[in-house]
């Protein structure tokens, strides 16, 4: 993926997580970065949580630097249901930070797992100080952070009023946001609106499709207008990592399958297209 664009497309490893809740592609971090190299993608998001033995920094730097691909960001998911976080929370964010140091530019994406929308109004203002707290111990230490949204029906920040909520209490001066496009489409929003909208806080972006049946779709199959979204952040001159996640049901059984054909996809269908 070559083409002179401002921005530069990775992919997630939540296509291979989706299998057997994580347990079927466990530990085999290794082989999905060569398969997002061989995909064409120039970068990677991994789960801290999901690295098996790649979390070692001086593993991941070789097998990273062996396949010609960069650590674009580091997804931090945690439930962060409490006021603050738990002594074990922090102790993994410090530990992904600590990784992240090894890395210079690589962006913290944190999300929250999503465990029910109850006592929504007090959770929403616990996860934004929490999300800020964290974000901010990053920024000490040079690493560019991003919150992720996402839209399970047990998610707290998935409807319209949610973002409202979150993105505008967010501390813009140690956190970004990573809109998800499919997410935001299966919150009963418009992406490319929603990103307009809040454009100053994107730093980082995430594709996936998607077509109501009963949520996601392979990429370039559903709903999602990939093409517009992609022209707008061509024409802002939008200079970070765009991501796919692609939670095609096609990744249970084949996640190899769905990332090479994403690649396919973006290069073959997306790229040529925009002016």
């Amino acid at each position: 993926m070559k083409a002179k664009l401002p921005f530069r497309f990775g992919s997630e490893v939540y296509t291979w997580f989706m299998s057997g809740n994580g347990q079927t592609h466990q530990g085999r971090l290794g082989h999905m970065i060569e398969v997002i190299a061989k995909a064409g993608f120039t970068g990677i998001q991994p789960i801290f949580t999901w690295m098996g033995d790649l979390v070692n920094a001086d593993r991941l730097e070789a097998k990273l630097k062996e396949q010609g691909i960069e650590l674009a960001a580091l997804a931090l998911a945690l439930e962060w249901n409490g006021t603050e976080e738990s002594e074990n929370e922090k102790q993994i964010a410090n530990n992904a930070i600590a990784l992240l140091e090894r890395f210079p530019g690589a962006v913290l994406n944190t999300v929250q797992i999503p465990t029910g929308r109850h006592d929504l109004e007090n959770r929403q203002r616990n996860l934004v100080n929490i999300v800020n707290t964290v974000s901010k111990r990053a920024a000490e230490k040079g690493i560019p952070c991003s919150f992720h949204p996402n839209s399970p029906h047990s998610s707290i920040i998935r409807t319209e009023s949610d973002y409202k909520v979150v993105l505008e209490s967010l501390d813009s001066t140690v956190t970004g946001w990573t809109p998800d496009v499919g997410h935001i489409i299966n919150g009963d929003m418009n992406p490319l609106e929603k990103m307009k909208e809040y454009a100053s806080l994107i730093n980082h972006v995430h594709y996936k499709d998607w077509n109501g049946e009963p949520e996601f779709a392979l990429m370039g199959k559903g709903k999602v207008d990939l093409l517009s979204i992609t022209q707008w952040l061509k024409d802002i001159n939008y200079k970070g990592w765009i991501i796919c996640e692609d939670e095609g049901e096609e990744a249970l059984e084949d996640p190899d399958f769905v990332t090479l054909h994403d690649g396919n996809w973006i290069l073959n269908d997306l790229i040529p297209n925009l002016k």
